[in-house]
């Protein structure tokens, strides 16, 4: 499927700033960048650059006291996912034998603080054998749980605050994601991206879990179809995963972002307990 994504980040800086902006669609085997495009008015020079570990791409500039500017992306992206059935989603891999580049995904983050959550998650969804059934467990009881309320939370809000305060947006639904399934020694990462259907649009937050040697995409928020989702990045929680991170002091006067089908072809995708099926997008 192709899409058309697009976002317009404008800012003013109060004093020498520096800023690392993660708002390119990621290149990866299942997902092709076909064309990209991106101004920044007034012109800075940009430096571009990936992270070693996920292959996040990142960009990074630096302006002058008092400088406004608007940054624009524009690109189409062709993804694909695999639809995983029953029993590759029952084959559950055995922490001794993760490889070391997922093993960092069972570890408490900064706002994934795992550790914390134990007790809640092995009453709550221990019982439950089949690993795909148990995140899928996770996630509705998320939706069920916590409110989705703009506003209601910060960028230093994390996990166990979301799980004392029952509210929060998307970032915090994925966060307790993550952190639910690493107490259950189920790895699981961080996802941003653009989002199909997503009303209003915005940069979107879910997470991947670690099932059977593939990683499972769920979204507790269930604002949008699951295979309507286009990777920026991905990471151990947001720290890792930003949107924009951003050294000095500034303030963000505005931010657009879109997401298109350029075919009208498209088949929304939703989990539910009798299909059985997890979409994998590695």
């Amino acid at each position: 499927m192709n899409f058309k994504v697009s976002s317009e980040l404008c800012y003013k800086a109060f004093s020498d700033s520096t800023f690392i902006l993660n708002i390119h669609a990621l290149r990866a085997s299942n997902q092709t960048v076909m064309e990209e495009k991106i101004t920044v008015d007034p012109f800075i020079k940009l430096e571009e650059f990936t992270s070693s570990s996920q292959s996040n791409r990142f960009m990074r500039l630096e302006v002058k006291q008092g400088t406004s500017f608007k940054i624009n992306y524009e690109a189409i992206v062709s993804t694909s996912y695999v639809l995983l059935d029953q029993h590759l989603a029952e084959a559950n891999v055995e922490v001794g034998r993760l490889d070391g580049d997922v093993i960092q995904y069972l570890f408490p983050s900064r706002y994934c603080q795992s550790d914390k959550l134990q007790r809640l998650a092995n009453k709550q969804f221990g019982h439950i054998e089949n690993m795909y059934l148990k995140v899928l467990a996770i996630t509705d009881w998320i939706h069920s749980h916590v409110q989705y309320l703009s506003g209601s939370t910060t960028s230093q809000t994390s996990a166990f605050d979301t799980i004392t305060e029952r509210a929060g947006v998307c970032r915090d639904f994925a966060h307790l994601g993550i952190a639910l399934c690493r107490a259950l020694c189920i790895p699981a990462r961080y996802f941003t991206g653009y989002a199909y259907k997503l009303v209003p649009q915005d940069f979107h937050a879910c997470f991947e879990a670690y099932i059977g040697g593939n990683w499972i995409v769920f979204d507790a928020t269930k604002l949008v179809p699951l295979n309507g989702l286009i990777k920026i990045a991905t990471g151990r929680d947001a720290a890792d995963a930003a949107v924009a991170s951003i050294f000095g002091s500034v303030i963000c006067t505005s931010i657009k972002v879109q997401c298109e089908a350029v075919e009208n072809n498209f088949v929304p995708f939703f989990y539910d307990n009798v299909n059985f099926n997890g979409l994998s997008y590695q």
